[in-house]
């Protein structure tokens, strides 16, 4: 099958997005407003950026019913900064909570129960059940597709703290997947844990 993506409706030509680039990591991003308000969402088109300076980005789309931008882009926009929470299974369906659109003076901590925990470097709290943080500063954000339902904005932000919890920080500096429990998600509803690992060895 041949496809040419500005021949489908937008929520069309996105299926083949979901459905393909898989499994995708989960960004739990932590902001807050002027006001102090927290707000909390997943955000599944995350990767990392630069090791030096330390950087990683993920992408905020905008809403499908009207193209305004969402909460988390706001507050990052205001204030420059966010916390980007390494999701693991234990915490899954809370976080899933926190997909929902609330109005922006709801706190997603409050609705999913999760804990709001002081940050070092930044203002906006991190997730407490989150076994690694990243607080960060805004770099850039990239404007892609205007403000039409579907267009986005990828957020790139330098990596200015870290916290990894002691159970899952091994010699090195080296991270203790199982310990951690990432998810991953997939399309639809699905999720996928990594509980299936295989070792390539470069020559």
């Amino acid at each position: 099958m041949q496809i040419d993506p500005k021949s489908l409706p937008w929520r069309d030509a996105y299926k083949y997005l979901n459905g393909s680039i898989l499994p995708r990591p989960i960004a739990f991003v932590s902001t807050m407003d002027e006001n102090g308000t927290l707000n909390l969402a997943p955000f599944s088109f995350f990767t990392a950026v630069a090791a030096n300076p330390l950087t990683i980005c993920f992408s905020v789309m905008r809403r499908g019913t009207d193209g305004a931008k969402k909460d988390t882009l706001q507050n990052i926009e205001a204030t420059k900064e966010f916390v980007v929470n390494i999701v693991s299974e234990s915490f899954a369906v809370p976080m899933n909570v926190t997909a929902t659109e609330f109005p922006p003076e709801v706190s997603e901590f409050e609705q999913s129960g999760l804990t709001p925990a002081p940050s070092t470097v930044v203002q906006p709290p991190r997730v407490a059940e989150s076994k690694i943080n990243f607080e960060c500063k805004l770099h850039q954000i990239v404007e892609v597709g205007g403000d039409q339902p579907g267009a986005s904005a990828l957020v790139i932000g330098e990596v200015v703290h870290i916290h990894v919890d002691d159970s899952i920080h091994l010699p090195g500096g080296k991270i203790d997947v199982q310990g951690l429990q990432p998810i991953g998600r997939l399309a639809a509803n699905d999720y996928v844990r990594v509980t299936d690992i295989f070792e390539l060895v470069r020559k």
